[in-house]
């Protein structure tokens, strides 16, 4: 069942985004990462070729092993083109969320359980922390 009209336009997880790999979408990509300046520093030239080749050729992507090479690739992007702040958001505010939350929950909050998950909580805290003298 190959044919099936928008088989390619599945969603393909980069990083903790869904991005559908179609032309436009990876075009869109590549355009940040040049805009950011990664694109030459971060990628080697065979992955750098063959995301052009696949922008220039291939309308949606229908092949298994060129979604999981293009997926690897879009994933080492996505990782360069994060910033700083959500990386350490990752690192640190996740579990100072987690131990808030547990302290809070442990003191009769039933609300804290969701206090956890909450990414503006998480980004408080990883500003707080990065602002805290040492």
């Amino acid at each position: 069942m190959q044919g099936r009209k928008g088989e390619g336009t599945k969603m393909k997880k980069i990083g903790k985004n869904q991005i559908p790999l179609t032309k436009n979408e990876i075009s869109k990509v590549k355009t940040r990462a040049l805009r950011k300046g990664i694109w030459y520093r971060v990628l080697t030239k065979v992955e750098r070729a063959c995301i052009d080749l696949v922008i220039k050729v291939v309308e949606r992507i229908r092949s298994f092993l060129l979604k999981k090479m293009l997926s690897s690739i879009l994933n080492k992007l996505e990782a360069a083109m994060e910033s700083h702040v959500k990386h350490l958001m990752r690192e640190i505010g996740d579990k100072l969320a987690f131990e808030l939350s547990q302290i809070a929950q442990n003191w009769g909050n039933k609300t804290a359980a969701r206090w956890a998950e909450d990414s503006g909580l998480m980004q408080y805290l990883t500003i707080t922390h990065l602002n805290a003298p040492s």
